[in-house]
Formats: C-alpha cells, sequence, structure tokens
C-alpha cells in the first residue's frame, strides 16, 4: 500500500493525543503499535472504523478509538473511517440499515411521518422500527467492515505484487 501517501495524510500521534473527545484514553494512546502502518494494523482498522460508522450512537470516534487500542488496529485511520456516516450520509446509510434489518425480519417497512422531534414521536414512532433498524445496522456494519478488512488486504497486496514485478523487470533490462 502506498505508505508514504498515508503518512502524508495522517495526523501526527501528539494531534491525536490532544483531541478532546480522546483525551480520556490518557497512557492508552502512547502504544506504538497504533501507529503503525502495516498491512495487519490497516486491514483491522477498516474493519473496525468501518463497523462503527453503522452503530447508531454518539461518540462514535472514541468507539472506534477504544476498539482500535483494543485489537491494535491503526488508530488514526479507525477513527477517520467513522466518518462515513457524516451529517449528509446519515439518512441513506441508516435507511438502507432499516431495510436490511426488515428484509431480514420478514416485516414490512413503516413509513414514518416526522414533523417534530418530540417524546410521544420518538416512544411512539421509533418503538416501531427499532429491532429491524437496530439488527440492520449491526448486519450492515458487520458487512461494510468485513469489506473493508478484506480490499484493504487485497489492495495493500497488490500493490506490493505490482511494485515487486516493477523492480524485477527493472532488475531484468539492467542485466541484458
Amino acid at each position: 500500500m502506498p505508505r508514504r501517501l498515508l503518512k502524508r495524510y495522517m495526523p501526527d500521534p501528539e494531534t491525536i493525543r490532544r483531541h478532546k473527545s480522546l483525551q480520556c484514553l490518557g497512557a492508552l494512546l502512547d502504544k506504538s503499535c497504533l501507529w503503525r502502518l502495516n498491512r495487519h494494523s490497516v486491514a483491522l482498522a477498516c474493519l473496525t472504523g468501518l463497523f462503527v460508522a453503522f452503530i447508531p450512537l454518539p461518540f462514535q470516534m472514541l468507539i472506534a478509538a477504544a476498539i482500535a487500542i483494543g485489537i491494535q488496529a491503526n488508530l488514526p485511520i479507525s477513527v477517520a473511517l467513522v466518518w462515513v456516516t457524516n451529517p449528509l450520509t446519515i439518512p441513506p446509510i441508516f435507511f438502507f440499515a432499516y431495510k436490511v434489518g426488515t428484509w431480514i425480519l420478514g416485516v414490512p417497512t413503516k413509513v414514518l411521518t416526522f414533523h417534530h422531534f418530540t417524546v410521544s414521536w420518538l416512544l411512539h414512532d421509533m418503538a416501531a422500527i427499532w429491532k429491524p433498524f437496530l439488527l440492520g445496522c449491526l448486519v450492515s456494519g458487520l458487512i461494510v467492515g468485513l469489506i473493508g478488512y478484506i480490499g484493504s488486504h487485497l489492495l495493500w497486496r497488490g500493490y506490493v505484487v505490482h511494485r515487486y514485478r516493477r523492480r524485477k523487470e527493472g532488475r531484468l533490462v539492467q542485466s541484458s
């Protein structure tokens, strides 16, 4: 994988340590394995970040960071991939997750009308969709995370093989 390209866009560890939402992790951020750029740590980071992006909770960056620390994945990539779900992408992604959940459970899709956020709307309308929504988020997160894991492994390996072949061809041309 283009390690130099990734390093160019990665923040330095000190910047991450000072980030206000990650300061609660304190000394846990000092592990060198969290900052390595190798095929295994990047693939685990893709799995972690993409899975957590589908969790419909606040503080997704903190959740991704905690999981990355626990499984020794690359921390900056894990935290950055959480932003797959952002204010522009949350509605279609979560609607897709809801549709996946209804398909798995075999229940019809409910049409919700949202005029304004009230406790009665939350208790009545959300109570009708929470099971398929959460199941769809879990399944979609796992599938997208696994695709990210496998895809990053394959891209990294393909890049390494490509570079090896180019070096080998260069040596053959020089020796003739």
